[in-house]
């Protein structure tokens, strides 16, 4: 699979493994992913997040907070809210007891080696394959990994609450092409 990956995105996953590496994490996750197409500068779908009004600031920011959280995404805190659970509270109590970031996702120590690819970052790629054949590639880019998370749970979320959903997507990549 990874002989079709233009360079961009052989570099979007390399940044995902160093991100996921740099916060101790046991799998590759989705997150890592998107982190990773947000890296890679100049990029062809970090210029795309770029255009669609997706900084690598904000997203970073965002995946922070989740992985501070201890991989509560912010559809699940507001979910939690409605019964009266204030996550961002129980997080600033833990911590205040346990330390900067005791709830943070991630090992206690450096994973060495390997670091496979979660079920969802897995499934990931082989929707991006889908997402390039429906385009008509006979290549995969960092857009068509981009398209493929904003079909996934938990990255979709991140992209949707700046108004990147599929269709916006997916449209911005037929206009860059066409023009």
């Amino acid at each position: 699979m990874f002989e079709k990956f233009t360079q961009d995105a052989r570099m979007a996953v390399v940044e995902a493994q160093i991100r996921a590496r740099a916060t101790n994490a046991d799998e590759i996750d989705t997150p890592h992913l998107l982190a990773g197409i947000a890296t890679v500068d100049p990029g062809d779908g970090a210029r795309l997040l770029t255009e669609l009004g997706v900084s690598r600031a904000d997203l970073d920011a965002d995946l922070d907070r989740i992985r501070r959280r201890g991989g509560v995404s912010d559809a699940d805190a507001a979910a939690l809210t409605e019964f009266g659970i204030d996550v961002d509270r129980i997080v600033e109590r833990v911590e205040e007891t346990h330390g900067q970031g005791a709830l943070a996702v991630g090992r206690a120590r450096p994973r060495r080696g390997h670091i496979p690819f979660s079920d969802r970052a897995k499934k990931t790629l082989e929707l991006s394959l889908e997402e390039a054949r429906r385009l008509g590639d006979d290549f995969l880019g960092a857009e068509h990994i981009l398209l493929a998370l904003v079909r996934q749970q938990s990255t979709d979320e991140l992209l949707a609450r700046r108004g990147v959903d599929y269709e916006t997507l997916r449209g911005a990549v037929v206009r860059r092409r066409a023009g």
